[in-house]
């Protein structure tokens, strides 16, 4: 595998402009989904924080402040970890189309930045001030938009 791109976002919104980006130009994956299985995982994962995670989830909440503090630094830095298995109800399908699942990305993180309400817990942090929300969501999307490139045919034109 070729080196990942450095990609760090400080907000959701430039996220969805890298991955408007991503679809206007092509790109290459350098990792296991397309962008549009990326779009919808990451609103898949997103959603949650204002509608609620499945109650299994919290079975994992006397871990939390071990987590905050070994896991979170790790998720926020710039070089994230790669090879943590996601529930399967975060698996974007393979049958997905690359500018529907843009769209809903860009609609999920509006939504999240449009919401006044208390986010929910997050699964393995717990309850966070809202600005750390949005910041974990905002790596979380670095993290996977990294593993695309714009494809070589767009660099060179």
């Amino acid at each position: 595998m070729n080196e990942l791109r450095s990609l760090h976002f400080g907000t959701l919104g430039a996220a969805v402009d890298e991955a408007r980006g991503l679809l206007a130009s092509g790109y290459t994956r350098q990792g296991n989904w397309s962008l549009g299985q990326i779009c919808r995982h990451l609103a898949l994962v997103q959603d949650p924080s204002i509608d609620g995670y499945p109650a299994w989830m919290s079975l994992f909440a006397p871990l939390r402040p071990l987590m905050r503090r070994s896991l979170l630094p790790k998720v926020l830095g710039p070089d994230s970890p790669r090879g943590i298995r996601t529930a399967s109800m975060f698996v974007p399908p393979d049958n997905v189309e690359d500018a529907a699942e843009v769209d809903g990305f860009s609609a999920s993180v509006e939504r999240l930045i449009n919401y006044s309400g208390d986010f929910a817990p997050h699964p393995a942090f717990g309850r966070m001030p809202r600005e750390k929300i949005l910041a974990i969501h905002a790596a979380h999307a670095a993290h996977h938009l990294r593993f695309l490139c714009i494809s070589q045919l767009q660099k060179e034109s």
